[in-house]
């Protein structure tokens, strides 16, 4: 399955990982086709790092499930933060998966084993151009919350990953 995010700055289509981490894939995908993140602001930045979305909560304090608490990780030795363009769930520690996501910018291992990876970009995330380039160029204040407010107009779900 894939799924594209279309924000204000360009479109992000994410290849979702169903079989290896399959209620962390249902409960993005479900949040995705129920319009839940659309007008989500991107929250916080790190530039060379990653940037995250998902809260409802314009702070970024909020995480819901579609099972309304939250849910254990799904931790995979063979998905590791290893690239740029990986889709992985924002946590507060084990087992507190919500709705947050973030997608980094570079290699992050440190978080291999902290945080379920459930996808990667497959369109949108190279060149400075590119979607994700326009991301990791916003400006942003001494916490990482983008100076210029950029949301998620709209998600697309796609059976065929590799689906135009």
């Amino acid at each position: 399955m894939s799924v594209t995010l279309h924000t204000d700055l360009g479109d992000l289509k994410i290849e979702v990982f169903c079989e290896s981490v399959p209620k962390t894939a249902e409960n993005f995908l479900a949040l995705c086709a129920s319009n839940f993140y659309d007008t989500l602001p991107f929250h916080r930045s790190i530039p060379a790092f990653m940037i995250q979305t998902g809260s409802p909560d314009p702070k970024g304090k909020t995480s819901i499930s579609i099972w309304g608490s939250d849910f254990e990780d799904e931790i995979r030795p063979s998905l590791r933060h290893n690239a740029r363009g990986i889709v992985s769930m924002a946590n507060r520690g084990p087992g507190t998966n919500g709705s947050q996501f973030f997608i980094c910018y570079a290699p992050a291992p440190h978080l291999d084993g902290k945080n379920t990876v459930f996808g990667r970009v497959i369109g949108g995330a190279d060149g400075e151009d590119s979607t994700l380039g326009k991301l990791e160029a916003l400006e942003v204040d001494k916490k990482g919350r983008p100076k210029e407010r950029v949301v998620i107009m709209g998600v697309t779900v796609h059976a065929n990953p590799l689906a135009g």
